[in-house]
């Protein structure tokens, strides 16, 4: 498969070279979030944690507002993402619902029932 034609999958998110280093700085600071030092700073001012981490305007409003969609679209990588959500108690079901365009609940059941049948 080229990598032409892996971009042109209706509803397929790529993750490559160039989204990787267009979400670098947003990315390296999701992972920061292991630590939970971090987890305190970046609570107590989360603004200002963007800000150290040098993220572009955008990229601190999709955080802020929470806006996965927006995040995944300047660059997050879904695994670093999910750190965040992590920290807010929301599950990967429920991101996943929220990629798709479906509920948490609908989202659990599509999977547990062998995946989601629109695609």
């Amino acid at each position: 498969m080229t990598s032409q034609s892996r971009l042109d999958l209706p509803g397929t998110y790529v993750f490559d070279g160039p989204t990787s280093r267009r979400g670098h700085r947003m990315n390296k600071m999701f992972m920061s979030l292991i630590d939970p030092a971090a987890r305190t700073v970046f609570t107590a001012d989360e603004a200002g944690y963007c800000a150290r981490f040098g993220l572009s305007e955008e990229q601190t409003t999709a955080v802020l507002e929470r806006d996965w969609q927006a995040m995944l679209d300047l660059g997050g990588n879904i695994f670093y993402v999910y750190k965040l959500a992590m920290m807010d108690g929301l599950s990967m079901q429920y991101l996943g619902g929220v990629f798709t365009g479906m509920s948490e609940d609908d989202f659990k059941a599509a999977m547990l029932a062998g995946g989601r049948t629109d695609v």
